[in-house]
Order: structure tokens, then C-alpha cells, then sequence
């Protein structure tokens, strides 16, 4: 599945994918434009979440994890961090979402990294710190619904 598909799919299905997510979440909105020094970029989605007093960038990714990805998302929550946190917010989360992951890869690839982080596909509730147990919905809800969004696109080609 084309990762535009999926982003469009999840804003079709924004409601229930905020569901997904938990509560506090407050979507910002998709392709969000960040500017450094005359260069654009654009994250995928991004969202506010309340009890964390947080950004929180979702990154959309169609194949396996490849730790290059993280370097995308750390530049990602580190410009936002720059140029648009606002007084009283913490530092910017990141999440990437990707269809699948060798759970080995990305703990060497996300060690070293100092933005807070996330695989969907790898992480468990259980093993989020206590500070993000607020996240955990997304990690057992997010991959059911990315399946039947590929079900159904599956289904429109036949």
C-alpha cells in the first residue's frame, strides 16, 4: 500500500483513528508543512496530545523499518521543537508507523537517540515508561486498522 493511501484512508477515518490513539489527542493535520532556513518539509500527520502537553508526529512508512527512518523523524521533532513548541509544552513525540520490524534493528537503531520515539510495530503497552502508558492505545490499535485499510484497497482492485 502506497503511504499516501494510507494517509488518506486515516484522515477519511479521522475520528476513529483519534479513537484509536486514545484520549487527549488533537489532530492538527496531515502533510504539515515545517520550514528551516527556506527548505520545506512535511510530516505526515501531526497531533497535539493533551495530558502529555506534547506534538506528536506520525510517521507513515508502507514497507519494514529501515533505521533511516529515524533519522527523518528526529529531524522531524527537532525542527518542531525549534519552530513551533510553545511555552509550557514538552519536546515533540514521534511515532513511525510501518508494516513490520526486526525488533533486534530498531532497538540498536533507536538507542541512541535522545527525541522520545517509537516503533508502532515494535513497542507493547507493557513496555512504554510510565510517563507515555497514555500512547499504549495506538500500539494495539493502529495495526488492525492499517490491515483493513490494505483489506479493503485490496478489494476496490479486484
Amino acid at each position: 500500500m502506497d503511504e499516501r493511501v494510507l494517509e488518506k484512508e486515516i484522515i477519511n477515518n479521522i475520528r476513529n483513528f483519534i479513537q484509536c490513539l486514545g484520549s487527549g489527542f488533537c489532530f492538527i493535520g496531515n502533510q504539515h508543512r515545517i520550514e528551516v532556513d527556506g527548505e520545506e518539509f512535511f510530516a505526515d500527520l501531526l497531533f497535539f496530545q493533551r495530558d502529555l502537553k506534547a506534538l506528536v508526529v506520525i510517521e507513515l512508512k508502507k514497507g519494514k523499518f529501515k533505521p533511516s527512518y529515524l533519522g527523518q523523524l528526529n529531524f522531524y521533532l527537532a525542527a518542531l521543537d525549534e519552530k513551533e513548541r510553545k511555552n509550557g509544552e514538552n519536546p515533540a513525540i514521534g511515532i513511525l508507523l510501518c508494516r513490520e520490524a526486526n525488533k533486534s534493528v530498531v532497538e540498536l537503531a533507536i538507542r541512541d537517540y535522545s527525541k522520545p520515539m517509537g516503533v508502532a510495530t515494535y513497542r507493547t503497552a507493557d513496555e512504554l515508561p510510565a510517563g507515555y502508558k497514555v500512547l499504549a492505545p495506538i500500539i494495539e490499535e493502529v495495526p488492525k486498522m492499517l490491515n483493513e485499510a490494505e483489506y479493503e484497497e485490496g478489494s476496490e482492485e479486484e
